[in-house]
Order: C-alpha cells, then sequence, then structure tokens
C-alpha cells in the first residue's frame, strides 16, 4: 500500500499544475500551497473547480498549487503543518486534522448535529458558529475563511446491517469524534491513511467505512469494495471548512481574500446541489451497493445517545459548551419549524 499510495501521489501532484495552467507568472505572483483532505477523483468536484476559477481571475498577481490527500503531509498532520506555514490554506474538517481548539469535535460529522445540509451554512451565518470558529482559530494563529456542508455520514459495509447487534466488533475507517459517539455500540473506528482504504476494506483490514455519503462511495472508489449501504445516518451533513496560514493571509492583498471567499462559496453552493441530488439518485440508481436499513424504534436508542453524547462534551469546556446548546437550541428551533425543516417523528 505504501508503493501504491506513493504513486497516487506522484501522479496526482502533476494533475493540479496542468488543470490550472496560468500564463507565466512575475516574480511578485504571490503563489501559495494548499492541501485537500480530498484525494483526486473526489477533488475534482469538492475542490477542483473553486482553484481553477480562483487561479484564472488572479492571473499572475496570484496562484494557488493544489495538493491532494496526504501528498504533503498525512491529514492528522495539516493542522500543524498550517500553522507553521508549510502549507498556505487548507480545505478539511476540524477533527480530522487534529486542529488544538476547542471547537475540534464539532468538525466532521458531529453526532446528529445537522440532519440536512442547509444546516450548517445556517448553523454559521444564522446562529453565531462562524464567530466562534473565527475566535478560537485567531488563538492559535489561523484564519477561519468558511464553513460549508458535504455529504452525510453513512455505513458502507461488506457485510449486511440491519441491527444494532450488526455493528458490533466491525472496524470502520471514520472520523474521531464519530467513532468515540460509534465505539459505545461495538463499532472499532480505524485511522488510515485516505489513500489506503479501498485495499483495506478488500484486504479485510477493514470491515466499512463511515466516512461518507453515497455519492462519494461510487465518486472514490468504495461502492467497488463495499456490498451494502446503511439508509440510517449519524449525521445529516460533514462540516467542513477552508483555512489559511494567519500572515500569509495577512499578506494577500484585500480584492484577492475577497475573491478567494468568493470562490469558496462557490464551492459550498456546488456541493449543496451535487450532493443532494447524488444521494438520492444514487439510492434509486445505483447499481452497485444493497441497500439497508435499521428499525426506526430501534435506531432512536442511537438518537437518544446523542443527546447524552452531546451533554458529555459540553461538560468539558465553556466554549464547548456555548456550541451544544447553539446546536440545542436550533434543532428545537427546526422542531417546531415543523414541516419541511423537521417531520414530527425526526
Amino acid at each position: 500500500m505504501t508503493t501504491r499510495r506513493k504513486f497516487l501521489q506522484g501522479s496526482a501532484a502533476l494533475a493540479p499544475g496542468a488543470a490550472l495552467a496560468a500564463p507565466a507568472l512575475a516574480q511578485s505572483t504571490i503563489r501559495w500551497r494548499m492541501q485537500t483532505y480530498a484525494g483526486p477523483a473526489l477533488a475534482e468536484h469538492v475542490i477542483d473547480p473553486a482553484i481553477e476559477m480562483f487561479n484564472q481571475i488572479a492571473g499572475d498577481r496570484m496562484q494557488i498549487e493544489l495538493f491532494y490527500a496526504d501528498q504533503l503531509v498525512p491529514t492528522g498532520e495539516l493542522f500543524q503543518a498550517l500553522q507553521r506555514g508549510t502549507i498556505d490554506a487548507v480545505q478539511s474538517d476540524d477533527d480530522s486534522m487534529a486542529s488544538p481548539t476547542e471547537v475540534t469535535v464539532f468538525g466532521g460529522y458531529f453526532p446528529f448535529g445537522s440532519r440536512y445540509s442547509l444546516d450548517v451554512p445556517v448553523l454559521f451565518n444564522q446562529y453565531g458558529l462562524d464567530e466562534i470558529w473565527k475566535e478560537e482559530y485567531a488563538k492559535v494563529g489561523v484564519q477561519h475563511i468558511s464553513a460549508g456542508a458535504w455529504d452525510p455520514c453513512h455505513f458502507a459495509t461488506k457485510d449486511p446491517i440491519r441491527s444494532l447487534a450488526d455493528l458490533q466488533g466491525k472496524r470502520v475507517f471514520t472520523f474521531p469524534t464519530a467513532g468515540r459517539f460509534l465505539s459505545q455500540f461495538g463499532v472499532v473506528p480505524v485511522t488510515l491513511p485516505w489513500e489506503d482504504i479501498e485495499v483495506a476494506v478488500q484486504t479485510g483490514e477493514l470491515d466499512g467505512i463511515a466516512w461518507s455519503g453515497i455519492t462519494e462511495d461510487y465518486t472514490v472508489g468504495w461502492a467497488d469494495v463495499t456490498n451494502y449501504f446503511l439508509t440510517n445516518n449519524i449525521s445529516g451533513a460533514w462540516i467542513g471548512h477552508f483555512f489559511a496560514n494567519q500572515e500569509r493571509w495577512n499578506e494577500v492583498p484585500e480584492d484577492l481574500k475577497t475573491l478567494f471567499k468568493v470562490c469558496c462559496e462557490q464551492s459550498h453552493y456546488y456541493r449543496q446541489w451535487w450532493y443532494w441530488g447524488g444521494e438520492a439518485a444514487l439510492r434509486v440508481n445505483g447499481p452497485k451497493m444493497e441497500l439497508t436499513s435499521i428499525p426506526d424504534a430501534e435506531w432512536d436508542t442511537v438518537e437518544r445517545a446523542a443527546q447524552a453524547f452531546w451533554d458529555e462534551i459540553a461538560a468539558e469546556s465553556e466554549t464547548k459548551a456555548k456550541v451544544v446548546e447553539i446546536f440545542k437550541q436550533y434543532n428545537a428551533d427546526m422542531q417546531k419549524a415543523g414541516r419541511p425543516y423537521r417531520y414530527t417523528n425526526a
């Protein structure tokens, strides 16, 4: 797997330069290196278009060289590399890049924190999470640029999951906080480099994946090595972000900062419809995985456990308690709003 990963990294490293071909650059051109959490196949949707757009418009004033998952540093070291300036910008969630902030556990998949992808931008832009994130990252020398929603979190497995008992002992690639939550149901969280996951499922090192929805399972090849897709999810949307090293961000002219923010927002918008439509279309028409479900009455056990998990997280610090309270208030408001925001049995 090490040899395979090095080959993929070497070949993928050529892709950004080819795809983002720019005119001859002046000596004064601002040059950034950016790494995403995503591998090449997924990056084609979640980041490539935004960086291509930025480079095309910025021209010889600024160019961003994009690297994919684990190319420059392992995903778990992304924050450290960003903080010390080895990398100028990052697209990731807080959780998998191990950022040392009070909000890290809420990045990625915070269990049942959201039900739909639109919940994420509302939480950040209307319920105050954006301000909290910016304050927390300012303390550690990183500019939090924006947050957006990705896909929901489902299990893709080799064996069918039709009850909570079927989760016992399953070795699953997932995010740190999601793994911490799921371990109470017998799931064994496993951490591996992103590019090794497909092979790990094939060799039996992994029994499944709880890292994405069905769109990514098909896009990155995981649907080729798993047989079943569990329709129950532990979160309605992954919370991901764009970050920059604070010193490098301060050096960028205001109009280029604005351009970068606009390109990030375009990326968020693209994912809103790409995932929303893709999740439904592949459930209905996807030929590679059989859909399974855990009965609602049994799955309610998991949802109730999430509320206890929230309280456990809130007890860890004042900031975490503040964020948990926002999640509680938001979900209570959505429940009271009723259809289409929440259904009575949600």
